[in-house]
């Protein structure tokens, strides 16, 4: 459930007040993604093979009191890198980037300066547009995207 509208970041000001607002994502942990392509087959099984949406949701829950969930939506999608930690380690997130670079807004789950960004090996998303919401009453484990049942 939401309880905000949605908030389009649109330049560096916008950039600080996010990275702000939610201590540059210290203390938190990507909980989900959700990926449109745009892309699909039809019952006749004819293809519509182009990536039109290219529109990656991302579900952020944080350890602090003020937006403690967040959802971040990347739209004309350019790179999703995900890097995964080893189950054998932890997968906090101590420090993000986010920056406006060649006419994309990245994020990088650590420190990382815009000219490293091509060569960091860890979680990057590089897109045209963002835009976030806080998201309210839906901590803890329970998936906030609808699971796919059998």
């Amino acid at each position: 459930m939401s309880d905000s509208v949605w908030r389009t970041v649109r330049n560096d000001h916008d950039i600080l007040q996010l990275l702000h607002a939610v201590g540059h994502f210290h203390d938190s942990c990507i909980k989900e993604m959700y990926y449109v392509s745009g892309a699909y087959v039809n019952d006749d099984l004819s293809m519509y093979p182009v990536n039109t949406r290219r529109e990656l949701h991302v579900i952020f829950q944080r350890q602090a009191d003020e937006m403690p969930m967040l959802e971040l939506a990347f739209s004309d999608l350019k790179v999703l890198q995900l890097t995964p930690n080893d189950p054998e380690y932890t997968c906090e997130i101590l420090d993000a980037s986010l920056f406006w670079k060649d006419g994309c807004i990245w994020w990088c789950d650590d420190a990382v300066c815009p000219t490293d960004a091509e060569t960091y090996s860890g979680t990057l998303i590089c897109a045209g547009q963002l835009r976030f919401r806080p998201l309210s009453g839906l901590m803890g484990a329970q998936p906030f995207f609808e699971p796919i049942t059998e």
